[in-house]
């Protein structure tokens, strides 16, 4: 008889993070299941592909309305999935509809064929084409966003989209298939993947996947990216952040403080673009400090379905105990916990907001991606040199500063944050009409604001020449 291992090799078990207890089971689809799912995305395809802008802004302005309708359904399955305060889910879906609606509403006109004179005096057409089938690989962390980010941009644009969604939160990723089905989307367009990681990559090499985009780790982007490469795919990758928030000498040190909390821990901390790294010059540093760690102690972890609880726990006992181990290693090199940094005791993978002070170059707290409650507190002699610390990262997916003179933070922004984006004064996440996006380690490609369109096309010249 097989062990209880060997059969959980043919499926996937979710857990609920606040408890450590079983919520569902799923049967994985073979290799040859998976193929004949991307043969008939394929399918759907080539019919879909045929579809105005117009046609097509219709369905994704339905999706919007159904996930609408999904939205307590999702986000109290994400909550149960990986541990997000379902007030947060409910902000979640709300995202996704505003992404659905604004697509709709600018998409058509951003895919127009353009007209152009040639040298000559013949006439030049470029045309914005479908590619075909476009593979998402996506994580736990916003279940339904991360879904959302790449399949309207690449519906809308006339592609076919497969999704292989986290395993533990697989149950979302079915949701979210539902919704667009009752949207009234064509079926096998959008398909859900439960496959393993190896089918994962004969996806990947399949000929009719024309597109991949993965958010991830750096590790699994190196991975993918070669893959898809190597396949001469094209490929988005969004990875992973280490984003700086610098406190200038100018800067409104409340709002900073308020500001700052809120985007270390918004998510349960579990967020590719939060604030990670708090940097912080030397004229505002104890006032801050003493602001800082006095509302981190004061945020209670706890049931993410209660009223009661700042954050829920970690979406996975494994996720806990690395950052856990990043904390312990950054305090053996010199770190010091200024509040948290110890493992409660009882059900459930919850870990405290935490601030480590004395971070410094060495410490997985000053150089890594601590995906977690965990804030990184880094003292920087002046704005200068605050600046030089931001930028001492292999990341660069976001950042922010805070300093009243807003025309010095733009020009800062602008000329010297080597990021995707910058957030001046504020904490923000994913913004519709805006790029979404990184650099270095943090990946390439842009999604939002109309540039995810484009990541997922051919750009196709068609030429008539003056005989």
């Amino acid at each position: 008889m097989s062990s209880e291992k060997e059969k959980n090799k043919d499926e996937i078990v979710t857990i609920n993070p606040a408890t450590g207890e079983k919520i569902n089971s799923y049967k994985l689809m073979s290799t040859k299941e998976a193929e004949d799912a991307v043969k008939k995305c394929h399918e759907a395809f080539l019919k879909w592909r045929l579809k105005s802008p117009e046609e097509r802004a219709k369905v994704i302005k339905a999706i919007g309305k159904s996930l609408g309708k999904y939205k307590d359904e999702l986000a109290k399955l994400m909550t149960q999935e990986m541990g997000k305060l379902e007030t947060q889910g409910g902000d979640e879906v709300d995202l996704c509809v505003g992404i659905c609606d604004w697509t709709a509403a600018n998409a058509p006109e951003s895919l127009k064929s353009e007209e152009r004179e040639l040298p000559d005096g013949g006439k030049g057409h470029v045309t914005y084409s479908p590619m075909g089938v476009v593979y998402g690989i996506q994580p736990w962390n916003y279940p339904t966003y991360q879904v959302i980010r790449y399949a309207i941009a690449s519906l809308m644009a006339g592609n076919g989209v497969l999704l292989k969604h986290a395993a533990n939160v697989t149950g979302s990723g079915l949701l979210i298939e539902k919704a667009f089905l009752d949207a009234g989307l064509p079926e096998h367009l959008f398909t859900v993947l439960r496959i393993s990681h190896d089918t994962s990559n004969k996806i990947i090499e399949n000929d009719l996947v024309r597109g991949v985009t993965l958010t991830g780790s750096p590790t699994a982007g190196k991975v993918i990216g070669e893959l898809a490469g190597k396949n001469l795919k094209k490929s988005v990758l969004e990875l992973g952040a280490n984003d700086a928030y610098m406190v200038l000498e100018d800067a409104d040190v409340d709002l900073a403080i308020e500001m700052c909390v809120k985007g270390r821990l918004y998510n349960n901390g579990e967020t590719c673009i939060a604030a990670k790294r708090f940097i912080v010059v030397d004229a505002v540093y104890e006032e801050f400090k003493k602001g800082f760690v006095s509302k981190m102690s004061a945020i209670k972890h706890g049931d993410p379905t209660k009223e009661g609880s700042d954050i829920g726990p970690m979406a996975r006992k494994d996720l806990r105990e690395d950052l856990h181990e990043q904390v312990t290693e950054s305090v053996k090199n010199g770190a010091e916990i200024l509040c948290g940094g110890k493992i409660p005791e009882g059900k459930g993978y919850y870990y405290p907001a935490t601030v480590l002070g004395n971070v410094k170059p060495g410490q997985p707290a000053y150089s890594d991606e601590l995906f977690g409650p965990v804030a990184s507190l880094i003292h920087a002699k002046d704005d200068e040199d605050a600046m030089r610390l931001a930028n001492d990262s292999r990341f660069g997916l976001g950042g922010g500063i805070f300093s009243k003179n807003e025309d010095k933070a733009i020009e800062l922004a602008s000329k010297y944050f080597d990021t995707g984006m910058v957030f001046i004064n504020c904490f923000g996440l994913a913004i519709p009409n805006m790029p979404f996006g990184g650099v270095k380690d943090s990946g390439y490609g842009r999604e939002h604001g109309g540039f995810g369109l484009f990541e997922f096309v051919n750009v196709k010249s068609i030429m008539l020449m003056n005989n």
